[in-house]
């Protein structure tokens, strides 16, 4: 497993929500840990790996990274966004691309952990940016979708380079068909889409 690059198309598809938390869920959480720590990063969403699920982690502080001390989020739902703040912002996917980016002040989480415990808070600051930064991940959307037109031709030349290295890689066979990646896409969708009873995650009304 390694992390995704722009502008992958896994990147733009849609997450579908975790119904069942299984050894693929916990698998893909256990190398997603791994990769979080070994690129010192912050957050990272399941679509930035390849896995359209509705699952990201969080890390505040850059350092213990194990199972225990990354946040783990299933299916989260964002409301109440309140302020506006803009700051610098990176992203895993975009590896060297920083920009100033708006985003909410605090925001309210309501999503489930990994053992389908509930999660409901308010969370602002750092946390709020990194929440609503991963949470757009899971919808298809990137930091560079919410960047000022500055920002996205200051970083023009970057963005050129990366989609170079992508289209490369792929016409070397090192990368598969755009066909044959949403094709892998969905069939990975319909794992969770298919799975229904015992442990379920919760789903709201």
């Amino acid at each position: 497993m390694e992390i995704l690059h722009y502008p992958h198309p896994a990147l733009r598809f849609p997450a579908c929500p975790v119904r069942r938390v299984d050894d693929t869920i916990r698998r893909l959480v256990r190398e997603m840990t791994r990769l979080l720590s070994e690129h010192n990063g912050l957050g990272l969403a399941a679509p930035q790996v390849g896995y359209p699920y509705q699952v990201f982690l969080m890390r505040l502080t850059r350092e213990n990274y194990d199972l225990q001390s990354v946040q783990v989020v299933l299916n989260p739902v964002l409301s109440e966004f309140r302020g506006s703040v803009e700051e610098d912002e990176g992203c895993l996917s975009f590896p060297g691309l920083y920009q100033p980016i708006r985003r909410a002040k605090s925001v309210r989480l309501r999503a489930f952990d990994l053992e389908g415990r509930e999660i409901d808070r308010t969370v602002s600051g750092l946390e709020a940016r990194v929440v609503q930064h991963e949470t757009d991940h899971l919808h298809g959307i990137l930091f560079i979708d919410r960047m000022s037109e500055t920002a996205r031709l200051a970083s023009r030349d970057l963005l050129e380079n990366l989609t170079r290295q992508y289209l490369e890689a792929q016409r070397s066979g090192k990368i598969p068909s755009e066909k044959a990646i949403v094709e892998q896409l969905q069939e990975l969708a319909s794992r969770q889409g298919a799975v229904v009873a015992a442990a379920r995650v919760g789903e709201r009304v």
